[in-house]
């Protein structure tokens, strides 16, 4: 197939239209001529040889770049391809190096001194000291025999030089390798380097370290991911949703006060929940802290504690959340935006943290799910008894009193505009009538300046 405005053309005709009208299918045809066969004519195969005649088969280099380059965008493991493919190209440079060592050794006669190859019999010998003499060389790993002749001392010359290339480019090629396997942890996992050190210059040390350390340990032994945003920045927003809904929707449909929300306020939730991971121990939130965020239980479980920090009332798991009630404004809500229980981490807690400008914004443009979720809070505050029946009572009087006031301005702002638009056309009127007394006097006055002038030239 081909690309086509972005798009992956397969059908076949296409396809070999435009093979057949580029550049790449007559150098394809070169590459694949059996110029062999030149050689069972007689004299030119002491000229060329099979290997030389065999030379257009080189022209498929650019097509096994290409394969290359298209492999390693497209496989999930780009680094170890990397790897494959460097020693790939080291093999074959042995290789290569070896046949032209037994190349010149076949010119300057087989077994005559040490350093060219031996006249083994079978082939295989030949090709396998080939082999080893030219790992010997360009690994620079051993001694090699000792060159006798000017061809000898030049081959081999050559052959330390291209070791000294070939070293580096391949020091460097798993170099590149190892830098961007650490560049790829680092664009998904925050560094623990930073915050040990910042520990040890303050004397802040020991076991709060371990504990920084054993929380970061879990982020890459569980695989948690909680530089996200960070991650699908770059992506546009409907395809940035797609991401995260299908990463992340099947946790949200778990949690119970999500089941009859609907597809597109799921979607819009998602792209505005942060992941939090919190170790054993800590405190996602205290009694009496303002609310500024509500959570999501995706994995783990946390335990709610009573008012001295040890008494454990509850323990929340797997697709409950809390933290609502101090984010929307229920009438009567005695604690306000102020948190009413300590939640306490038992183990690791893998959550979703959604902020309350969030919360917000996805709520005003779905008011049947901010309904839901402030029918789930008096509940929750009845139970609590922390809900004064009274007080929203007294509260709803007094936005139905303001409801009513709003409607009778908005009636007397009717009136207004009506009389206003009235009192226009009024005014529009009386100047569309003044506009055309005045044009009938101006050319009753230019009527009579013609008639007195007319006058005054019969006098004359």
């Amino acid at each position: 197939g081909f690309l086509e405005d972005g798009i992956l053309v397969q059908d076949l005709s296409r396809t070999r239209r435009r093979y057949l009208c580029s550049w790449a299918f007559p150098w394809d045809v070169v590459t694949v001529l059996p110029t062999e066969l030149l050689c069972l004519f007689s004299g030119v195969s002491g000229v060329l040889g099979v290997p030389v005649a065999r030379a257009n088969r080189c022209l498929r280099v650019p097509r096994l770049f290409e394969a290359f380059d298209r492999c390693e965008t497209r496989t999930g493991w780009p680094n170890a391809f990397r790897v494959a493919k460097l020693m790939v190209y080291l093999v074959l440079g042995i290789h290569w190096h070896g046949c032209l060592y037994f190349a010149v050794s076949a010119w300057l006669g087989l077994g005559t001194d040490p350093w060219v190859c031996p006249a083994f019999s079978r082939p295989l010998h030949r090709y396998l000291h080939s082999f080893y003499f030219s790992t010997l060389v360009l690994a620079m790993v051993g001694d090699t025999p000792t060159p006798q002749r000017k061809e000898e001392f030049l081959f081999a010359i050559a052959g330390f030089l291209l070791a000294v290339l070939g070293f580096a480019t391949l020091t460097g090629s798993i170099s590149a390798v190892i830098a961007n396997l650490s560049a790829a942890d680092a664009a998904f996992y925050p560094d623990a380097g930073p915050v040990r050190r910042y520990l040890r210059a303050r004397g802040a040390g020991g076991r709060l370290a371990g504990r920084v350390a054993r929380w970061h340990q879990h982020l890459r032994t569980q695989r948690k991911l909680p530089a996200e945003r960070e991650v699908l920045q770059h992506l546009p927003r409907g395809l940035r949703a797609e991401v995260a809904a299908s990463v992340h929707l099947p946790a949200l449909r778990r949690v119970g006060l999500f089941h009859t929300w609907g597809h597109e306020v799921l979607r819009q939730l998602v792209l505005r929940l942060r992941p939090q991971v919190f170790g054993p121990g800590e405190f996602v939130c205290r009694r009496g802290d303002v609310g500024r965020e509500m959570y999501f239980i995706r994995e783990g479980r946390l335990a709610v504690l009573g008012e001295d920090g040890v008494t454990r009332l509850a323990v929340l798991g797997e697709g409950l959340y809390f933290g609502e009630i101090s984010l929307i404004n229920i009438k009567g809500n005695t604690a306000g935006n102020r948190r009413t229980a300590n939640i306490l981490s038992i183990g690791y807690s893998d959550l979703f943290c959604l902020g309350k400008e969030d919360l917000a914004e996805v709520l005003a443009e779905f008011p049947h799910a901010r309904a839901a979720m402030e029918a789930k809070g008096r509940e929750l505050l009845l139970h609590m008894g922390r809900l004064d029946t009274a007080a929203e009572a007294a509260a709803a009087a007094a936005e139905a009193e303001v409801e009513q006031r709003l409607r009778g301005l908005e009636v007397a702002l009717e009136g207004l505009q009506t009389r206003a638009a009235r009192l226009l056309a009024q005014l529009e009127a009386s100047a569309l009538r003044m506009a055309l007394r005045v044009q009938r006097l101006e050319e009753q006055l230019h009527l009579r300046q013609r008639r007195e002038g007319a006058a005054g030239t019969g006098g004359a």
